[in-house]
């Protein structure tokens, strides 16, 4: 493999960060309307970031505008600490975030659309910050990476190394033959779709303001909202909370699926095997949850949020079971309810849910579904095979046989997968948390979740975290974001190697 092209790598960076400073301009007339006192903070901060672009832009001119998969995974990890570091200057030079720690958390927890927060009063925040603060889960949902490979032609650089970097997922499905109209196709869905929800939650009763930032948080998979008590604000709303679990669901299906479903191809939708497990999955659970709710709910953990005497019917604990379930599965992390606070068995099914995760090619996060299915189906196979030693009988998925190299690749990221989580755990541990909320940091912030359990439950938030443990989550959501491989590669010895 070729040595690395790093004036390549320094202009990419640098169209990165000039989309960023433009994306943060956005929130400046939202600051202005409101007359927040933030719009000073925001038009300069966009200034240095772009100043910071233009500079590596303009100043590296690579004499190969080829991108080869080394210089992949370093545009994808740095592209994504570029705009982390450059999309905290919102917090910092308007006062909402001094802490460096705390911005870097908060940032970092936007673009990962993990959904975590440190914020304790949300709502004293200025309203421009607050956008901005939504912008980086819409920023970060389908990636800028995409964004920028759409954009790629008109800078003469090609870009399906950086698409296989930063699709989620084990695979990346394309939908035109060229990787730019993939992008370009791709972007246009999350667009339409971040409109179209944000017109209905606005009808059905939230401000425009509230439906913007929520339409983003939840098309992205985010999950940060504008109120402290997050969705939980509209429990007497029923119809948007019924809106927000319809496009939560959405989100964490295949944008494949997603894009033969407008296109009227309902019935590729339904033949998908990861789609079956995924509806399936979201309902038998959502029934589970519900039951238990209604019927086995411990006296001494109740919780007037979604106790059904209070909210009457079996509607009211099926629309607060299902909403929690698509809300951990697709790792939106919106919240209607404390499901720590229903009984243990409920909160044991959410805490096994943080590892399940969204489709692949979704802006969800978590191990996801597919990789789950052929797991489980290589390990009937291999019950199969001690019986019978000498057969070939191949992973089906799809009616297509999977090759054993996307087989080990699967179980390496699942052994890897847990591997961080108990490391992660105990250095959570160490540094203070008790073992339940440092299962609960560790797993949300690796599965890109948001809440959790302990002392970081959905009614909680991760500002009593010490400064060491904000780092290091921050980190494990970076890697869970980008699906570990795309980070780790790059603490390797070998990666770093002239061939």
């Amino acid at each position: 493999m070729e040595n690395l092209n790093f004036k390549l790598i320094y202009r990419f960076l640098g169209v990165t960060a000039v989309l960023n400073g433009l994306f943060m301009w956005t929130a400046v007339p939202f600051s202005w309307y409101f007359d927040d006192s933030a719009v000073f903070g925001i038009l300069n901060a966009g200034i240095i970031t772009i100043s910071i672009g233009l500079l590596l832009y303009f100043f590296n001119k690579p004499i190969s505008k080829n991108i080869q998969k080394k210089e992949g995974y370093v545009i994808v990890t740095f592209g994504w600490l570029m705009l982390t570091i450059t999309g905290m200057l919102p917090y910092l030079l308007t006062g909402s975030i001094p802490s460096v720690a705390d911005a870097f958390f908060e940032t970092i927890s936007g673009y990962s659309t993990t959904g975590s927060s440190i914020l304790a009063d949300i709502e004293s925040m200025p309203k421009g910050i607050l956008f901005w603060r939504s912008a980086t889960h819409w920023i970060g949902g389908m990636g800028i990476i995409v964004l920028t490979i759409a954009i790629l032609p008109l800078l003469g650089i090609g870009g399906m190394q950086l698409f296989m970097a930063e699709a989620p997922g084990p695979s990346a499905d394309k939908l035109h033959p060229r990787i730019t109209d993939t992008a370009k196709r791709l972007w246009l869905i999350y667009v339409l779709l971040t409109f179209v929800e944000f017109f209905l939650l606005k009808i059905a009763g939230m401000t425009w303001f509230d439906a913007i930032n929520h339409a983003m948080a939840t098309v992205s998979t985010g999950g940060f909202s504008t109120k402290n008590a997050s969705v939980a604000h509209w429990n007497h709303m029923p119809a948007i909370q019924y809106i927000i679990i319809a496009f939560m669901f959405i989100a964490g299906t295949n944008f494949v699926l997603t894009y033969f479903a407008l296109k009227g191809k309902i019935q590729r939708v339904f033949q998908n095997e990861e789609f079956k497990y995924y509806l399936f999955s979201v309902i038998g659970i959502s029934v589970i949850v519900a039951l238990g709710i209604l019927f086995f709910q411990d006296p001494h953990l109740q919780t007037s949020i979604a106790h059904p005497k209070v909210l009457g019917a079996t509607e009211s604990a099926f629309r607060h079971s299902l909403f929690s379930v698509i809300s951990v599965m697709t790792t939106t992390g919106f919240v209607t309810a404390d499901f720590t606070m229903w009984n243990f068995f409920i909160t044991g099914v959410f805490f096994a849910l943080f590892f399940l995760g969204g489709s692949a090619g979704s802006t969800s996060g978590g191990v996801k579904i597919v990789r789950h299915i052929i797991m489980l189906k290589n390990s009937f196979l291999e019950f199969k095979k001690s019986l019978h030693p000498n057969a070939i009988i191949p992973v089906r998925y799809d009616g297509k046989a999977v090759s054993q190299t996307i087989v080990f690749n699967i179980l390496s990221f699942f052994i890897l997968y847990m591997l961080i989580f108990i490391l992660g755990t105990v250095t959570l541990a160490f540094m203070g948390l008790d073992i339940q909320s440092a299962l609960g940091a560790c797993a949300s912030s690796l599965g890109n979740i948001g809440p959790a359990i302990g002392s970081v439950s959905p009614v909680d938030n991760f500002a009593h975290l010490s400064n060491s443990a904000k780092w290091f989550c921050s980190f494990l959501m970076l890697i869970g974001r980008l699906e570990l491989f795309t980070v780790l590669i790059l603490l390797t010895p070998f990666f770093w190697r002239k061939n």
